[in-house]
């Protein structure tokens, strides 16, 4: 049994992970064995995010010591929950839970909250389709890069262009002797 004194640190340290996350999302883990709440445990590690079971109770009062969430939140508090902390990439972390579930059906997605409005399953599962954020500075690095690597193909061309005319040139010369 916990001692209030235990309690008041967890739920300060739940309302922390809150604050810091740019997103979370509920997840119903009932029916997961061990295993395979490890190998999702290690699934959002690479990407900035990570599981944590919380007590309903001490949930609650963590979210109402955060302001900026919707406090509509609290009532998706039912049954056995785990909370998915995303402090990087939320569309990562949306994919990876999206992914997870269709493997282990017994993950069900509830509900979540991104920059403190309420997220239904939908619209977490929307979420995953997008693109990460390394997946969008490679489309944009791509975007910029186009232009440059076109230009250095003109600039080579008329060189080379050049070359190719010369060597005509010379192969005309050297059948006609």
């Amino acid at each position: 049994m916990k001692t209030r004194q235990q309690k008041a640190e967890e739920i300060t340290a739940l309302a922390d992970r809150f604050e810091r996350a740019k997103a979370a999302f509920l997840v119903d883990f009932k029916g997961l064995n061990v295993e395979q709440v490890t190998t999702f445990r290690k699934k959002l590690y690479p990407i900035q995010s990570e599981m944590k079971v919380v007590r309903n109770t001490l949930a609650k009062l963590a979210l109402k010591k955060c302001s900026h969430i919707d406090p509509k939140l609290e009532e998706s508090f039912v049954g056995t929950n785990a909370v998915v902390f995303s402090y990087e990439d939320p569309s990562a972390s949306a994919k990876s839970i999206t992914e997870f579930s269709k493997e282990a059906e017994e993950l069900v997605i509830k509900t979540g909250v991104l920059e403190g409005k309420l997220l239904d399953e939908n619209q977490i599962k929307y979420l995953a389709t997008l693109p990460s954020k390394d997946e969008l500075r490679a489309k944009l690095l791509g975007t910029l890069q186009a232009p440059m690597a076109q230009f250095v193909r003109v600039l080579h061309a008329v060189p080379s262009g050049f070359v190719r005319v010369l060597a005509a040139y010379k192969d005309q010369k050297s059948e006609s002797n």
